[in-house]
């Protein structure tokens, strides 16, 4: 092969010096420049003293300022643009049995395009198997190589659930941020075809913009409650007219109700939510800081729809559903605003 691991290249395109990290496969090598890695095709690159030997010398007419009164050469200034954090997929190739090109697996990474240094854990999933668990963190501007996704996997309802939080702590974002995002095999594969087709190193989707604000808390007028016939207590007094503080709830239908077996499963899903809810409004009564839901593993019905309640809540600070020594990835701790 022409270039070997650890040599000096050029970028043919962007005129950047770089190093050759590894080769991917026969014709794309992952490259680093200024700390940064990615994939090009070896006919991108080049080695730098071929280029400079290849390319005619300009002649200098001498000139009779003296050397130190020349300007400093400035260098030219790289404008990053601040547009979120992204997820790039990009393919590693092989040969089939007609030796054409196709697409083997991708090579997965995160891109923080942000000012923001993040930590973030990440569980992968192939329909309702766990496939791994990733702790990392990421600096602001830079590409970070997660795990190689086989192409053929694509067809197994793959998942990719990430908590995000920032590593310097800002009491006006939210401590955690959960996203989801699931790859559409019919989107992947078009997607991958006009890569093939374009000759381009990656394509990449955007997991969110920025790290969201705390929720602002919205005073109500407690007049008109009292108007309505509602009766109203001091805060901090007569806490014996309020629900006991509980700061755990299990919603496994067994712990709610003892006769179960005639309901169906959105019955027993209703009954789920009920309880939830109630639970829910007497931690805000109690003032409660951190609440825990119990909801299980299983298909993962009940935690969604709780995760989509939760994301509606003007009260709620943050969640995560994070392993517990307890009850493994089966309950998500509520974080609530202070008042």
């Amino acid at each position: 092969m022409k270039f070997q691991v650890g040599d000096k290249i050029l970028v043919l395109a962007t005129k950047e010096l770089g190093e050759i990290v590894d080769w991917i496969n026969k014709e794309m090598i992952l490259i680093d420049v200024d700390g940064v890695r990615f994939p090009v095709y070896a006919d991108q690159i080049d080695f730098p003293y071929y280029t400079s030997f290849t390319e005619k010398s300009k002649v200098i007419t001498p000139s009779k300022k003296k050397l130190d009164s020349f300007p400093t050469e400035k260098k030219p200034l790289i404008e990053k643009t601040v547009d979120g954090v992204w997820l790039a997929f990009f393919p590693v190739l092989d040969k089939d049995i007609f030796d054409d090109d196709v697409i083997s697996h991708f090579k997965i990474y995160v891109i923080n395009n942000t000012l923001d240094e993040l930590n973030f854990d990440l569980s992968i999933y192939y329909g309702l198997k766990k496939e791994m668990d990733l702790k990392k963190s990421i600096k602001s501007f830079e590409e970070l190589y997660l795990f190689d996704l086989p192409f053929e996997n694509l067809n197994d309802q793959p998942c990719f659930q990430f908590i995000f939080s920032l590593q310097n702590i800002n009491k006006k974002k939210v401590s955690h941020y959960e996203v989801e995002y699931k790859p559409k095999p019919k989107q992947t594969f078009k997607k991958a075809e006009e890569l093939l087709k374009e000759q381009k190193a990656s394509f990449k989707t955007l997991l969110f913009e920025t790290i969201p604000d705390q929720p602002e808390h919205e005073k109500f007028d407690l007049s008109k409650l009292s108007s309505a016939g509602f009766k109203l207590y001091p805060e901090g007094k007569n806490r014996s007219n309020f629900a006991s503080a509980r700061t755990l709830i299990d919603l496994h239908i067994e712990k709610l109700i003892d006769r179960y077996s005639h309901l169906d499963a959105v019955g027993i899903l209703g009954i789920q939510l009920n309880a939830f809810e109630k639970f829910y409004d007497e931690a805000l009564m109690n003032n409660l800081t951190t609440i825990t839901v119990i909801h299980g593993v299983g298909t993962g019905k009940l935690k969604d729809e709780i995760h989509d309640i939760l994301r509606l809540k003007k009260d709620v600070k943050s969640f995560i559903n994070r392993y517990n020594a307890s009850f493994g990835y089966g309950a998500t701790e509520i974080f609530l605003k202070t008042k």
